[in-house]
C-alpha cells in the first residue's frame, strides 16, 4: 500500500463519518426543514447548515491526521472542504423536491437520467438519491485532499 493509497482512505473515511454525524446529529431542524425553500430563508438555513458541517468535517481531517500521524497539504485539505461544501449546499438546496412536477438542480438530473418513477413511487427516493449525490462528491473530495486517487 502507497502513502497516497492510506491517505485517501483515511480522508474518505474521515470525510464519510464526518457526513453522517453532521447531517443527521449536528444538523438542527430549523436548518433541515427550511434549506430547501427557494427563498432567502432557505438559502441561509442552508448555508448555516453547510456551515457546521464543513466544520464538522474539518474536525474529523484533523483528529485523523493526529490519530495517524498523516499530514495533509492545508492547501488541498481546504480545497477538498470546499468540494464537499459546494456540492452539499447545491443538494440541500432541493430539499422536500424530489417529487416536484416541475424539477430543477439535481432534481433534474435525477430526472433526466430515468429516476422520475422511482422518485414518484418510493417516499425514500428522494433522501436515497441526496445521500448517493454526496457520497459520490465525498470520494472526489477526499482524493482532493488526500493528493489524488491512489
Amino acid at each position: 500500500m502507497t502513502d497516497r493509497t492510506a491517505r485517501f482512505a483515511a480522508v474518505y473515511a474521515a470525510l464519510t463519518a464526518s457526513h453522517e454525524v453532521a447531517d443527521h446529529w449536528v444538523q438542527v431542524d430549523a436548518h433541515a426543514t427550511v434549506k430547501g425553500e427557494p427563498d432567502r430563508e432557505g438559502a441561509v438555513a442552508c448555508a448555516k447548515h453547510v456551515a457546521t458541517y464543513t466544520a464538522t468535517q474539518a474536525v474529523a481531517l484533523v483528529a485523523v491526521q493526529r490519530a495517524t500521524g498523516m499530514r495533509l497539504s492545508w492547501k488541498r485539505a481546504a480545497l477538498g472542504l470546499a468540494v464537499s461544501a459546494a456540492t452539499h449546499y447545491v443538494a440541500d438546496r432541493q430539499g422536500g423536491h424530489w417529487r416536484d412536477d416541475e424539477p430543477s438542480g439535481i432534481v433534474r438530473l435525477a430526472a433526466a437520467t430515468g429516476h422520475v418513477g422511482w422518485l414518484k413511487r418510493d417516499p425514500n427516493a428522494g433522501y436515497l438519491m441526496d445521500q448517493s449525490w454526496h457520497k459520490g462528491w465525498i470520494a472526489i473530495a477526499a482524493a482532493v485532499a488526500a493528493g489524488g486517487m491512489p
